[in-house]
């Protein structure tokens, strides 16, 4: 089950990232499906895994889109709310050589409600993994997570975008997710290395951590699996956008699958890796056979 975020993503190219107060001329404009919740089901959907989305759209142009793009994917969206109002939308600027930008506007996802997460109990119970972000209230979080512990399932938060997390939640989380800007942020400390920062995170009260470290690869710690770094694998990257979404989606899926951590992680590793060789969030994310030929091509 993924809970999170549904927006519509409006994507503007030039050949660099503008500095602050400065105007450029871009290149191309795109709109895409995104929102780091609808990401992470649409992903699972692809790695052919059953999944149940739980989140908020808004009532406008953009409704009947994120909706059917949802559904054509294979995603169970009985669960999407209709909300009055505008849908979410995240507006992302792109550089030629895969950096980006985003700001988010959080329109109908900020009121996937606490009270809507207790209406949908029985189904997080039901869950092999629940996978959550921070695009929703802070508060719904927290009541998914407390549910999730009660019910003993397994739940992955991607904490992004990134702010101080209290104990009452991260003593549920299962696997967090950070990369390295949202560890320092969740720190309040900067330059510590991989394996100081997973220590930290843990003495906080996760159960384990996956540190992703972009183009470095991962960094496993935690009460399931030894401290170790799980490598990346080296593409040409054309647009990072959904990279993180879908090594978590993929993660979850190898996991629910029985396989061991690390294994799991260079699953999703190859997952991100192919997933950053093609444009748009939504439509960069791989098939289970995708990711299945490119770690035999690997191997």
């Amino acid at each position: 089950m993924v809970v999170g975020s549904i927006n519509i993503d409006l994507v503007a190219c030039a050949n660099r990232l503008p500095d602050p107060g400065e105007t450029i001329l871009g290149s191309t404009f795109d709109v895409f499906n995104g929102g780091k919740g609808a990401n992470q089901a649409v992903a699972i959907a692809k790695l052919g895994a059953p999944v149940d989305m739980i989140g908020s759209l808004g009532t406008d142009l953009f409704t009947e889109r994120l909706l059917s793009g949802l559904k054509d994917a294979g995603v169970d969206t009985h669960a999407v709310q209709m909300m009055a109002g505008p849908c979410g939308v995240a507006h992302i600027s792109r550089a030629d050589n895969g950096e980006n930008s985003i700001i988010v506007i959080s329109g109908a996802n900020r009121l996937l409600s606490a009270a809507y997460i207790d209406a949908h109990r029985e189904a997080v119970q039901r869950a092999s993994m629940v996978l959550v972000q921070l695009e929703t209230p802070l508060e719904t979080v927290i009541r998914l997570a407390q549910q999730a512990w009660q019910a003993k399932t397994p739940l992955m938060l991607d904490p992004a975008p990134a702010m101080p997390l209290p104990e009452v939640l991260l003593s549920c989380i299962t696997w967090l997710t950070p990369n390295e800007t949202e560890a320092q942020i969740l720190l309040g400390r900067v330059n510590l290395d991989p394996a100081a920062a997973a220590e930290k995170l843990l003495a906080m009260g996760v159960r384990n951590v996956a540190l992703k470290l972009g183009s470095q690869g991962v960094f496993l710690a935690g009460r399931d699996c030894p401290a170790q770094r799980v490598p990346a694998f080296s593409v040409n990257a054309v647009d990072t956008t959904a990279a993180g979404d879908c090594f978590n989606a993929a993660f979850a899926v190898a996991l629910t699958r029985g396989k061991p951590p690390a294994e799991a992680a260079r699953y999703a590793a190859a997952a991100a890796a192919i997933s950053v060789t093609r444009a748009g969030a939504q439509p960069s994310l791989p098939s289970s056979s995708e990711v299945e030929a490119f770690l035999a091509e690997a191997s």
